[in-house]
């Protein structure tokens, strides 16, 4: 099993990101991702700036991947996309079709990100065939569901691809033209004001009786409760390549540690955390 630090979500300044990314360059990670994501007004890194990090990353012995932006809306983001596929050294993780497009233009391999519904079997053999070599299976299937699916594919097309599962963070569960931060400030998103930079880890919205439903991070929604896949490993075995955990402010290293354990048998409670997708219940459930 390996284990793959996931790109930043969130808006930080770039001298954090930086001190991140030297810290993921010397830890037991084995694959790391680096981009951004979601949304283009967060400008603190260019695409430039992104590939060398990448490529201070890269030169520590990790493999490293290029993420795409998840919904485009100008063509500034697409000649952004167009750089990022360029690149000419890392392999990609397209989180849009175009960026497929672009990619299968070049006939290079990439990886199929989260936030692409590829649901069924006969979608995956269309995105195998255009070069896909990972797929990350979407946030809210589950394991029964990925089985199910893999059993599908003849056995050279299985062999063919690795998975990858989204096992730590708060889920990406949808992504709008429509910045939901600046709204909650009464802004309008063209005067946002890079209010993100003030949520480094997004801004909680509570239900009136106090539950957690969703953050707030920009233009994307997330599960109010954090997903912990770290004591679900025994079951990804002979299905799931590997593990992505996505970064949080103050603890993703902690967090990779703490999964490395529990892949060694120790046992820790899930405190607060959630993995009902994973077990083919509701998302905010805990299956213990």
């Amino acid at each position: 099993m390996q284990y793959a630090i996931g790109p930043i979500l969130y808006f930080w300044p770039r001298t954090e990101v930086e001190a991140f990314y030297q810290e993921i360059a010397k830890s037991d990670a084995d694959i790391v991702y680096l981009g951004e994501t979601v949304c283009n007004k967060r400008r603190e890194l260019k695409a430039s700036d992104w590939i060398a990090l990448a490529k201070a990353v890269a030169a520590c012995g990790k493999q490293v991947v290029l993420s795409t932006q998840a919904l485009l809306q100008a063509p500034s983001e697409i000649n952004e996309l167009q750089r990022y596929c360029d690149n000419g050294e890392f392999m990609i993780e397209a989180n849009d079709v175009g960026a497929i497009e672009l990619i299968r233009a070049q006939k290079l391999p990439f990886v199929c990100g989260p936030a692409i519904n590829a649901y069924n079997a006969a979608t995956l053999k269309v995105l195998i065939g255009q070069g896909m070599r990972r797929y990350v299976m979407p946030v809210e299937l589950s394991r029964d569901w990925l089985q199910s699916l893999l059993n599908e594919l003849e056995a050279p097309l299985r062999e063919s691809l690795e998975v990858e599962v989204f096992a730590y963070g708060h889920l990406p569960l949808a992504y709008s033209a429509r910045c939901f931060t600046a709204r909650s400030l009464n802004r309008g998103k063209d005067d946002c004001q890079l209010c993100c930079l003030d949520y480094p880890e997004g801004r909680l919205v509570k239900s009136q009786e106090g539950q957690p439903v969703f953050v707030l991070n920009g233009i994307q929604t997330q599960s109010g409760q954090c997903y912990n896949l770290s004591q679900d490993q025994t079951s990804m075995e002979e299905l799931v390549d590997v593990i992505r955990i996505s970064p949080s402010y103050q603890q993703t290293l902690q967090v990779l540690e703490r999964f490395k354990q529990a892949a060694q048998g120790e046992k820790s409670p899930l405190g607060d955390d959630v993995n009902g997708y994973w077990h083919q219940l509701a998302g905010l459930k805990q299956q213990l």
